[in-house]
């Protein structure tokens, strides 16, 4: 997407809106601009002592119908233009979050969500107002500016005193070239200090607990003000020299009236031009002193917003790592998985986190995977899932490579449970039902029997209806745990994957658990990744890994019989470090 394709899109698909607004506010600039006119005739016949009372009547109700045209024609004008404004806001902001759910986990990896909600509230809401302010402004500046020199030509001024009054304006596309790219500069690196500051904001008050139990509360005050303190200096280098370019522009026009007072006055007392031609000049210069002003102030709020601009371009250019092909296939049913050769390496890691895997994964069974941390556990489901691109034709559902499926059809049939048991701010029975919101209460009961989270639940006195925190820290670590399983199992997918899903848990609870899992698991191909020898001693089979390569496989017996890394890991967890 070029640097301005998002701009340039809305507003040529608003075009035919845009441009009836443009011309409302031009006509109220048309009528504005005669003001002037009318006062210097007032003046001529005044000094000719020829007005008559109708003929004062008269410029009254000019002057009235002036104004109340002026602010009917601006003022609708101004009202579309802001609703488009509006409107963009809105749908760049869904623009955004549609990008946001398409990229890929390595893409997040890199970004802090204060960066990404800097993306949301920032950038959008800087853009509107350059585009609703300042199409406003500017349509109404600089019309109003050429309506001031028309009309000057049109009252009979001489052409020679109004070329000597406008020269110094013929400055100001110089001091644009100029200061505009430099502002956008500046900007840009205010709006990336504002993100690293709403960054900081999130973490630091996500952390608050740790923070407070550490005691290390002046740290954390010391890291945030730092932040703070580089947008300070930022923001500070922005506005000095927004401020010397708008205080420049008035400047010019200050220039330009004391011209046309000094060459124009000199030209009244010779008599060269009348006293009321005199008196519209230093009007229409006085009035031209607002527009400059007002452009000033817009290029500043584009030159501002441009910075902005480019940033959520740039996002919304971003492509995912992990991309459906166009003639991707869905996915029916979860029989049989393979993994041929699968090496696969994190993008900028120099190792691989998996070598060379080789596995058969057939339907209907259970399937556990033990490891020490960082012996790619994880990192396989990941592959699975497609959360990252695996190699080509080294993962198989059904003999088709999974590149080759539709990511809905393959994530809709897989429920993952992951470790972290994130949890929405809402309430407890639409966590459980987030698949399927129009579940009925039953169904949802039912799945928390099986998680054995269900008589937890129902000792809060709202039940279901419990409005959980943010991230669920209404619940201890293990009810959140047993509350995302119990999400995970509504699912009733044909694949399971619980990714070190029980650590929170205690021993009963984790056996309650599996046997629930060995019920409803039956024809259900389940995969259970743990640390625990206990969360899958029951397995059909088992795979360990250790360094990203499968180091044993069989089942429990077998392992336990072969003496090697399982049946080591086995005597630690189980009977302790006297049978070693």
């Amino acid at each position: 997407m070029s640097k301005k394709g998002l701009l340039r899109g809305y507003v040529v698909s608003n075009w035919p809106v845009y441009l009836v607004a443009v011309l409302l506010i031009i006509a109220s600039n048309v009528g504005q601009a005669s003001l002037p006119r009318i006062l210097g005739s007032f003046t001529d016949q005044l000094m000719q002592n020829t007005l008559q009372m109708q003929t004062v009547v008269r410029y009254s109700l000019s002057l009235l119908a002036i104004s109340i045209g002026y602010n009917l024609l601006f003022g609708t004008g101004q009202f579309m233009i802001m609703k488009l404004g509006r409107r963009f806001e809105f749908m760049t902001r869904e623009r955004i979050f549609s990008k946001f759910s398409e990229l890929s986990e390595h893409y997040f990896s890199k970004q802090g969500n204060g960066k990404l909600l800097s993306y949301v509230m920032n950038d959008v809401t800087s853009v509107r107002e350059a585009i609703s302010n300042g199409v406003t402004l500017m349509t109404n500046a600089t019309f109003l500016l050429l309506s001031c020199i028309v009309m000057m030509l049109l009252s009979g001024i001489p052409l020679t005193l109004i070329l000597i009054s406008v020269v110094p304006l013929l400055a100001i596309p110089f001091l644009v070239v100029f200061f505009g790219p430099r502002i956008r500069k500046r900007s840009r690196d205010v709006q990336e200090a504002l993100a690293t500051m709403t960054e900081s904001a999130e973490e630091q008050l996500g952390g608050i607990r740790v923070t407070k139990t550490f005691a290390i509360e002046d740290s954390a005050r010391a890291r945030f003000g730092t932040t703070v303190d580089a947008i300070k200096s930022k923001q500070l280098r922005l506005v000095r020299l927004s401020s010397l370019f708008q205080a420049l522009l008035p400047l010019l026009g200050a220039i330009s009236l004391v011209v046309s007072l000094l060459v124009g006055g000199i030209m009244t007392m010779q008599n060269s031009i009348t006293l009321g031609s005199f008196v519209a000049l230093t009007l229409y210069l006085r009035m031209i002193m607002g527009p400059l002003q007002q452009i000033g102030n817009v290029i500043n709020t584009v030159q501002r917003s441009g910075a902005s601009l480019e940033r959520v371009n740039d996002l919304l250019s971003e492509v995912a790592d992990v991309r459906e092909i166009p003639e991707a296939t869905a996915l029916q049913t979860v029989q049989n998985i393979t993994m041929e050769n699968l090496t696969f390496s994190y993008p900028g890691s120099s190792s691989p986190a998996l070598k060379n895997i080789q596995l058969n994964i057939r339907a209907g069974r259970t399937v556990g995977i033990v490891g020490k941390t960082g012996s790619g556990k994880s990192t396989l489901v990941k592959l699975l899932l497609r959360t990252y691109e695996a190699p080509e034709g080294t993962i198989r559902i059904n003999g088709t490579d999974i590149r080759q499926l539709s990511l809905e059809s393959l994530r809709s049939r897989i429920a993952y449970v992951p470790q972290d048991g994130f949890l929405f701010s809402t309430t407890i029975r639409d966590n459980i039902a987030f698949s399927d919101r129009e579940v009925s209460l039953d169904t949802v009961e039912h799945s928390a029997r099986q998680a054995m989270i269900y008589d937890n639940i129902v000792r809060f006195p709202d039940r279901f209806d419990t409005l959980l925190g943010e991230r669920g820290l209404t619940l201890s670590g293990g009810q959140r745990q047993r509350t995302s399983l119990a999400r995970g199992l509504i699912k009733q997918a044909q694949l399971l994957i619980l990714d070190d899903s029980m650590s929170a848990v205690d021993a009963v609870t984790e056996s309650g658990i599996l046997r629930s899992l060995r019920q409803i698991g039956k024809g259900k191909t389940t995969l259970i990744i743990s640390h625990r020898i206990s969360a899958v001693r029951h397995a059909d089979d088992i795979i360990v890994l250790d360094e990203g390569r499968v180091a044993e496989q069989g089942t429990h017996a077998q392992l336990m019989a072969a003496k090697g890394l399982y049946a080591a890991t086995y005597r630690l967890q189980e009977e302790g470090l006297h049978h070693v």
